[in-house]
């Protein structure tokens, strides 16, 4: 991957020969987890400025309306969120001389505050082509990462690395996009749009129009109903959702369960769970166009019209192989094709299975062999391994379950659908994925290794160089990771893990040095970032007491007093677990007064510091049992870290309202 510096520029011929799509993911990471950033991009004319207001293309408008330009939407990283745009280059209009890719932030919030800021570009293979760190961001509320444009009948990009303090209005003024900052109700009289906000704002109105137009239209200055017309691209979102609860249960015991669409009864072995939920799958991308964009997206698929089809035969040598599923896209008379092989529970994918897939799609000009199982790729590393030479015309791409669950769940709950039924729909298959007896929960087994680990931690005899430590360390990693994604849908926010290092640090040596705590003090540990928590959620498991303890530092209120700020914090764990453990820190110092909060409700003046220092924040650690078997049952690992943190989250974190200094 080359390097880019600011203001340098590459032709990308010399960089790749793939032909299609290129992705373009704009990264960052929080370390308050109090905001994030909008993506959006350009389509800029030889003048200088947009054509009009499709050439704005942002989370309202997300892609172009011939699909040249998408929006992928955001996604969990090891380190913070990614952001990704797919550009078709080779069918964007002629008229179209640049692309720019911009975000910009809200609420007050700067890039300055961001962490590993930058952009990388990935050609359609999923090859990264280039990448471009920023690390001069200040006070810019708006930022123009790069811009992609044409030279010479090819394309070229430029990094660009500009801000802007005045935010969206003053970029968009410079590309001719003029802002209505006016905070006026717009609706719809059917409960859909809400008004124009505050540019600053996630739901600022942004009105695509250029400059001139507007100085030479002669207008006088716009009424109420002027700002209404049509023509005007408004970020006001208008979404449908499902309800959180029905309207009204007409059941004659609470035993009934109503009717689903997607129903696990009578699956009896692991070929009708895996031929059922491929069809299953396969059949809502294809009805659900904003769900199968979201996950073809991944694979830069162009936008289009989506086909799915299940149990498909190809020949391959004396014999014939079925793949579980294949997927076309057709957009412009061109057409992506993906084989499909899925696992359900348990079963792990086979190398010489999937070797011949790769080996039928190179053959036939397909583009992508997508696996989907229960296994959760980290750091984009496909878990299987299988001859490269098989990849060098065709991507070897995977996905999990429950990052397919995690989608699902975004639009359902949180993004929204274009109507309701599609949001019925996509429902239905979020109830049946999050079925047992489906087989798509996601990672839920720490491997074979878990149990020798167990038992050499109780026996004292690990040691340095133990291949036990580091398996059960990346199964760690997995969880981790998946329980971001849970957590991320739950809240509606971006939850992802905490790396101290640059872009998340290499793997080996992140799983070392959990490994390296197993065999030293039998603690694996991980951090975690959420949003509207004072510092990052430490979750470490102690394998020689067996309890998971789930920890936060919070900043204190100012108050004038020590015990003020204690009273502070105890009305609000007024119903927090009573062996939840409170610690007052002051200035510098790592440890401080200490007691569980059943003990504090009766004696605060516990947790003042006796040389009168002025306490800075509180640490809060809740202990829970924690599981000795290595699945997800009743008294399984995996299934204790999840109750762990939920009960941390439920009866800690959302109760502590942490207060600005």
């Amino acid at each position: 991957m080359q390097r880019m510096l600011k203001g340098s520029n590459v032709e990308l011929a010399n960089l790749t020969e793939a032909a299609g799509p290129i992705t373009v993911a704009l990264r960052w990471s929080d370390p308050s987890g109090a905001g994030e950033a909008d993506v959006a991009a350009l389509l800029v004319g030889a003048s200088g400025k947009v054509r009009g207001d499709d050439d704005l293309v942002f989370y309202n408008q997300p892609a172009s309306p011939d699909g040249t330009v998408q929006l992928l939407g955001k996604a969990p990283t090891g380190g913070g969120s990614e952001d990704r745009i797919l550009l078709d280059l080779a069918a964007l209009p002629s008229e179209v001389e640049r692309v720019v890719v911009t975000a910009s932030r809200y609420a007050g919030a700067t890039f300055g505050e961001l962490d590993d800021l930058g952009l990388t570009l990935f050609d359609s293979s999923g090859a990264a082509l280039l990448g471009f760190d920023i690390g001069d961001a200040g006070t810019e509320t708006a930022f123009v990462f790069g811009e992609l444009y044409r030279r010479g009948g090819g394309w070229k990009f430029r990094a660009v690395g500009q801000g802007y303090e005045s935010g969206l209005a003053g970029l968009a003024a410079d590309f001719g996009i003029s802002v209505d900052d006016s905070d006026s109700d717009d609706s719809d009289g059917g409960g859909g749009a809400s008004g124009v906000e505050d540019v600053s704002a996630p739901g600022a109105a942004v009105a695509a129009r250029t400059s001139e137009e507007t100085a030479a239209s002669g207008a006088p200055a716009e009424t109420e109903a002027g700002r209404r017309r049509a023509g005007r691209v408004r970020t006001a979102k208008k979404r449908s959702t499902l309800p959180k609860a029905p309207k009204v249960d007409l059941a004659d015991h609470p035993a009934w369960q109503g009717a689903r669409l997607f129903s696990c009864a009578g699956l009896r072995n692991d070929h009708e769970r895996e031929a059922r939920a491929t069809s299953t799958l396969m059949a809502v991308m294809a009805q659900v166009p904003e769900f199968g964009r979201r996950l073809t997206a991944r694979f830069n698929a162009p936008a289009g019209t989506v086909q799915t089809f299940v149990e498909a035969t190809f020949k391959h040598g004396d014999g014939k192989v079925r793949p579980d599923g294949v997927i076309r896209v057709a957009r412009a008379g061109r057409i992506w094709t993906a084989l499909v092989e899925t696992k359900t529970g348990g079963n792990p994918l086979r190398p010489e299975q999937v070797e011949a897939y790769l080996d039928v799609a190179a053959r036939n000009g397909y583009e992508a062999v997508i696996t989907l199982s229960n296994d959760l790729a980290l750091d984009g590393e496909h878990p299987l391994t299988v001859d490269k030479r098989r990849l060098r015309k065709v991507a070897l791409r995977h996905l999990s379950w429950a990052e397919v669950a995690h989608e699902a769940h975004m639009l359902c709950h949180h993004h929204g659908l274009a109507g309701e039924t599609h949001a019925w729909l996509l429902g239905e298959l979020l109830h049946y994925l999050r079925t047992d007896n489906a087989g798509c929960q996601g990672f839920q087994d720490m491997g074979p290794s878990w149990v020798p680990l167990r038992n050499a931690i109780a026996a004292g005899t690990l040691r340095p160089g133990d291949q036990h430590a580091v398996r059960v360390a990346e199964s760690w990693e997995r969880l981790v990771r998946q329980l971001c994604l849970r957590l991320s849908g739950e809240t509606g926010h971006n939850v992802a893990p905490v790396t101290r290092r640059r872009r998340g640090g290499e793997a080996a040596s992140r799983r070392s040095q959990v490994a390296a705590s197993l065999i030293d003090s039998g603690r694996m540990g991980a951090e975690v970032r959420m949003p509207d928590v004072g510092g990052p959620v430490r979750i470490e498991a102690d394998l020689r007491t067996g309890q998971i303890e789930t920890a936060v530092e919070i900043p204190s209120a100012v108050r004038a007093r020590a015990l003020t700020r204690v009273h502070w914090l105890l009305r609000q764990l007024d119903e927090a677990p009573p062996e939840l453990r409170v610690e007052a820190l002051t200035e510098g110092r790592s440890e401080g007064p200490c007691d569980l909060v059943k003990n504090l409700r009766s004696e605060p003046g516990l947790l003042v510091p006796g040389d009168g220092g002025e306490i800075s924040s509180f640490r809060l650690t809740l202990p829970t049992g924690m599981g000795t078997k290595r699945g997800t049952d009743e008294a399984g690992f995996v299934r204790s870290v999840d109750l762990a943190v939920d009960r941390f989250h439920q009866l800690v974190l959302q109760a502590v309202e942490v207060e600005a200094a």
